[in-house]
């Protein structure tokens, strides 16, 4: 005899908890989204299939899976739950000021350059939001890892993400120490870079290693180098070069310092012209977070104003 289900309001947390697991395929990845722990999250799912009398989730030790039933329950509910979300986020235009927490991930030249300088005046003008930043020097799900934006330079970014311009443009700079120079020679074309230690930076996402990029007579091309150096850091590979191992290739804003010092010494300059530098970027959709909005627009005015 079919069993009937009663449908009640105190039933919303177990649906929306089960669309996180269910988006997320894990439980620990929608728990520190939920902000609860994964055993929490595990029970509450479990309570919901003991009261509907069907089993919504496939568990084993490496992954989580949707039932078909599941899958049923998922397609009907997901639009009605994200409505209701877009119903409380109107909520906060009504608040004196935006709160809850922003989930953003970047690399680390990202932070260092065009956040962490201006984050200071952003925390004390909204004492109410909280921000919680991830490193990553490889490319994120955004939405499929729980962030609410990413940041990174324009030809990285998805297609079908909006894509908001941070900062002003970049401009790269060949640079090693005046020792090195002095040593090996200084390069008069990029052509003459395969003579040279050349430090290299790996990709995590792709494993691929990063080819120099150059502008001839307004053409973009790449050198591909055999260098013996090999990061996955680049304040790393600054490193290396400032203690005389090889040549950097990195945006001159990274290395300003270095550069004002004396400490390296740059080559190739009319070989770099500028490019479009780092975008924020989110998921498409018909609705913004207040506290994303904020978020963008002071970080868009500070480097504005930097720039």
């Amino acid at each position: 005899m079919k069993q009937n289900f009663k449908m009640d309001a105190a039933q919303l947390p177990a649906l929306l908890a089960f669309e996180r697991v269910a988006r997320h395929g894990n439980f620990s990845k929608a728990a520190d989204e939920m902000g609860v722990s994964p055993s929490a999250l595990s029970q509450t799912i479990r309570n919901l299939e003991a009261r509907t009398g069907i089993h919504l989730l496939n568990r084993t030790t490496r992954k989580v899976s949707v039932t078909e039933a599941g899958m049923r329950l998922l397609a009907g509910a997901a639009p009605g739950l994200a409505q209701i979300e877009a119903a409380l986020l109107d909520l906060e235009d009504f608040r004196d000021q935006p709160a809850g927490t922003l989930r953003i991930n970047l690399p680390r030249i990202a932070y260092r350059t065009i956040i962490a300088p201006h984050l200071a005046g952003f925390m004390q003008t909204y004492p109410d939001l909280r921000l919680e930043f991830r490193m990553e020097e490889g490319m994120s799900d955004i939405v499929g890892d729980g962030f609410d934006a990413g940041i990174r330079f324009g030809e990285s970014v998805a297609r079908d993400m909006v894509a908001a311009r941070i900062g002003g443009p970049r401009r790269i700079a060949v640079a090693a120490t005046p020792a090195y120079l002095n040593q090996r020679g200084r390069p008069q074309t990029p052509e003459d870079l395969l003579q040279h230690d050349c430090l290299r930076y790996r990709f995590v996402t792709s494993g691929r290693l990063y080819n120099w990029e150059f502008t001839r007579d307004g053409r973009e091309f790449e050198i591909e180098l055999d260098g013996r150096l090999v990061y996955n850091d680049i304040y790393d590979m600054i490193d290396a070069a400032r203690h005389g191992l090889g040549l950097v290739h990195v945006t001159e804003d990274v290395i300003a310092a270095e550069l004002a010092s004396g400490e390296l010494e740059r080559v190739l300059e009319p070989w770099c012209t500028p490019f479009a530098g780092f975008f924020l970027y989110y998921a498409n959709r018909t609705w913004m977070p207040r506290k994303l909005r904020v978020f963008i627009d002071w970080f868009q005015q500070a480097n504005a104003a930097s720039v």
